[in-house]
């Protein structure tokens, strides 16, 4: 049963970070996969749940820069190529990592990209949707088996404010038939994460795979990479000298509702929730601008239809249920 999306009364908060969310938190033994776990708060993701015991794969589109930053961290962690916008690369990343492991107790759905201009993956795919929605919804079916046979499993799939910039226009997912718009690109991309995560859970429950989506909020991170300086100072993210909005959150904070979504106890038999400040999110409202979630991300409906668009669109054939037998 999908959980209330209403707030659980969380310990931590805005400024938590994912060291404080994780003490007190033993995952010795615990298998977790995190996509993009080398940049931005998918390292700091990485260096908590690798500091509470858990042994980590991280997958990498770059692995010779994923093993510099993560090679001096404390704690089990492997780094295997990914590129998610590859699907013959996910599926040798999803092998690889069944041929270490028998079951996946964490998958952490974090890498992304944003706002860049309009390209194109082989298929022909738009790229912001292909690498940030439709490699995690292939890279997920591929890690299905290890996920179930876990036994009490959770996805965390990172998602974002910018969802409330559109719904996914599973007509034109690919800016064929309308004129590209990156930011709108972006919140269809981010969108469609949360509603994976919702679609997700639904399936997943009877398995105890049980998924969440995540905004991290705020945080000044390569994946501003697109990014001038001129638009970000439009936008309120800098000042005219670079100096960041004091909104904003450190990447250890950033990756506080991650690790928070992935490990508390306060979840337990829950999911299928849109979570922000390391607390499940409330209603998006007029006076909350920049947090909240936005109805069109709650609507089971349109998860059912992405879900059936994506499988249509990967060639994967992705049903929980039936593949439990």
């Amino acid at each position: 049963m999908t959980t209330p999306q209403q707030p659980l009364g969380s310990p931590f908060g805005y400024r938590s970070t994912a060291k404080e969310v994780v003490a007190g938190v033993d995952l010795t033994g615990r298998h977790v996969v995190v996509t993009g776990g080398y940049s931005g708060i998918g390292t700091e993701t990485v260096r908590a749940l690798a500091g509470a015991g858990a042994h980590v794969i991280v997958g990498a589109r770059r692995t010779d820069r994923a093993e510099d930053v993560l090679g001096e961290m404390d704690g089990t962690i492997e780094v295997l190529p990914l590129d998610l916008a590859d699907p013959a690369s996910i599926d040798d990343f999803a092998d690889e990592v069944a041929s270490r492991w028998d079951r996946v107790d964490i998958l952490i759905n974090n890498a992304a990209i944003m706002a860049n201009d309009l390209t194109r993956d082989a298929r022909g795919y738009e790229s912001q949707f292909a690498t940030n929605h439709l490699g995690h919804f292939q890279l997920t079916a591929r890690l299905w088996p290890l996920l179930d046979a876990a036994g009490a499993a959770r996805v965390v799939v990172l998602s974002s404010i910018g969802h409330r910039l559109g719904a996914p226009d599973l007509d034109d997912p690919n800016f064929e038939r309308h004129d590209y718009d990156k930011w709108l690109a972006y919140g269809r991309a981010k969108s469609a994460n949360a509603l994976f995560a919702l679609q997700l859970d639904t399936l997943g429950e009877p398995h105890g795979v049980r998924a969440f989506a995540v905004h991290p909020g705020g945080i000044m991170t390569p994946l501003q990479r697109h990014l001038s300086k001129e638009e970000q100072v439009a936008m309120g993210w800098m000042d005219s000298e670079g100096n960041v909005n004091e909104r904003f959150k450190t990447t250890e904070e950033g990756a506080a509702t991650t690790v928070w979504a992935a490990t508390s106890p306060l979840l337990e038999g829950k999911g299928g929730v849109y979570c922000e400040d390391c607390d499940v999110a409330a209603p998006a409202s007029a006076d909350r601008p920049m947090g909240g979630v936005h109805p069109h991300v709650r609507d089971a409906g349109l998860a059912a239809r992405l879900w059936d668009k994506s499988e249509e669109m990967t060639g994967v054939t992705f049903r929980p249920i039936a593949l439990h037998s």
